[in-house]
């Protein structure tokens, strides 16, 4: 896949417009019920960047960026300043935030993820693009140690644990972390009127989240 392990301008991307996505097919029954369907699995993040730009230095600095992408041909790393730790946004990722699986004493690979909701539907995130330095690992709620316990592939989220830490059967592995989203642009066209960006008006540069 053609992604490049960068981060988008962060002093950008905090003030831009964000949102989330979901596909769902509803048909209306003739007597008035409907039946619904999900299309997709998983969510998907959007962002518009123009909403972050202020000054023309910060213009130049998302065309330097769009141009060495290619358009929409190389993928990125975008911070979402809503939702960037496996904890809300105020708090301090810890060690057991977030439940990634359960040992059978054989398994050593897991993948990071985040779970959303709890009592009725809950929704399992992979988290593909975690923060380099910022993993903390937990089996049984004891905190393990990087490179002696477990390795991180912090191109994919996977935890690989070392043969004398391989979490034993019914272990409960837990992960606190930060992540950034991959995304790519959403146009081959940059586009930006300078006179109406003088005047106030805020250009649109469309960001959308792929999978890794």
């Amino acid at each position: 896949m053609n992604f490049h392990e960068v981060r988008f301008p962060t002093s950008i991307s905090h003030g831009s417009m964000a949102g989330t996505q979901r596909r769902t097919q509803i048909v209306v029954l003739g007597s008035g019920r409907e039946e619904r369907n999900s299309n997709w699995a998983d969510s998907r993040r959007h962002y518009n960047a123009g909403y972050g730009i202020k000054t023309l230095d910060d213009l130049y600095e998302v065309m330097e960026f769009y141009e060495e992408r290619r358009g929409r041909l190389h993928g990125f790393r975008w911070k979402d300043r809503l939702d960037y730790k496996s904890c809300k946004p105020s708090k301090t990722p810890q060690p057991t935030d977030q439940v990634i699986g359960t040992g059978d004493g054989a398994q050593v690979s897991f993948q990071l993820s985040k779970t959303y909701g709890g009592a009725f539907s809950p929704w399992q995130r992979d988290i593909t693009k975690p923060v380099s330095g910022s993993v903390r690992i937990a089996i049984n709620g004891i905190e393990q140690t990087l490179i002696n316990d477990f390795s991180l592939d912090t191109l994919s989220g996977d935890i690989l644990f070392q043969s004398g830490a391989v979490p034993a059967i019914g272990a409960l592995i837990t992960a606190g972390f930060e992540f950034d989203v991959p995304v790519r642009f959403d146009e081959d066209t940059l586009e930006i009127n300078l006179e109406h960006f003088d005047a106030g008006q805020v250009p649109g540069i469309s960001i959308r989240e792929i999978r890794i």
